[in-house]
């Protein structure tokens, strides 16, 4: 998005970093999700079967086009490096990958357009297929796909801007990583502000309801989401950036350690919702 924002023509540092970050993490998160299966050997038939009725089966599809998507902007970016690392000997190879190249450049502004949607989909789609789970209070509330955008969004750019700084070399005062600093609050504003309705929801909600605001207040999942969520995905980016003055703030311990709190934030957050939604139920 950035790129289109600043009509940048070239693959920068940032971009590198969001397509590997893209590929690595989903298909590492196909592992895990195939690896819980009951059987799985048998998942490739949840590949060629499809119920559009069932959200689990559209999230199947959704991820199943976005693996190949992530796949092809890395090929976009690491162009020359894949290149590099062909044997000289292996003409035909090269050649096959050149031609390949040709082809997939044409179809680059689409394949861009379509990771974007993809991703924002398979965030949404985590939320979805666990928000129809009636039985269980906290999970069972129409805010948890936009919380689980957002949250993605949150742990993606601190990722991105990870490994394009550690990786790429990046400068941490770059245009865009600076572009990218700029948006992170308002994701995280707006992050909290879901999070606050969520807690609302259950507040003025039915009995049920109001019974699992103790996974707020008791037990060790209210210390995984105070001190997890709260104090080091939210209290730590604003205490180093805001509180300690301009030139900590500037500093790349701090940048590393915001980027890595906002990390571990998100996946408390998760855990929290997944672990705690299914203590409490009615």
């Amino acid at each position: 998005m950035i790129r289109y924002y600043k009509k940048q023509k070239e693959d920068t540092p940032l971009l590198k970093a969001a397509s590997l970050v893209s590929f690595v993490t989903i298909a590492i998160g196909m592992v895990f999700l195939v690896g819980d299966l009951d059987k799985p050997l048998y998942f490739w038939k949840i590949l060629i079967n499809y119920n559009f009725a069932s959200v689990m089966s559209i999230g199947v599809l959704a991820i199943s086009v976005y693996i190949p998507l992530t796949l092809v902007m890395c090929f976009y970016v690491f162009e020359k490096e894949i290149l590099s690392y062909i044997p000289k000997s292996k003409v035909q190879l090269v050649d096959y990958f050149t031609v390949m190249m040709g082809i997939l450049k044409k179809l680059r502004p689409l394949i861009e357009v379509l990771s974007v949607v993809f991703a924002i989909i398979i965030c949404a789609y985590t939320g979805f297929l666990i928000s129809v789970l009636v039985r269980f209070p906290i999970l069972n509330t129409a805010i948890l796909p936009a919380l689980f955008v957002v949250s993605g969004l949150s742990a993606g750019t601190a990722s991105a801007s990870m490994v394009a700084s550690l990786l790429f070399k990046e400068d941490t005062h770059s245009s865009d990583l600076k572009t990218l600093h700029t948006i992170e609050w308002p994701i995280m504003a707006t992050e909290m502000m879901f999070i606050g309705m969520l807690f609302v929801s259950l507040l003025v909600g039915n009995e049920f309801q109001q019974t699992t605001l103790s996974a707020f207040t008791n037990g060790a999942f209210s210390s995984l989401f105070w001190v997890g969520v709260i104090g080091i995905g939210f209290m730590v980016p604003l205490l180093l950036n805001f509180a300690l003055g301009k030139k900590v703030a500037s500093s790349h311990v701090v940048f590393y350690c915001s980027c890595a709190a906002s990390i571990i934030g998100v996946l408390c957050l998760r855990i929290f919702i997944i672990y705690a939604g299914q203590t409490f139920s009615v």
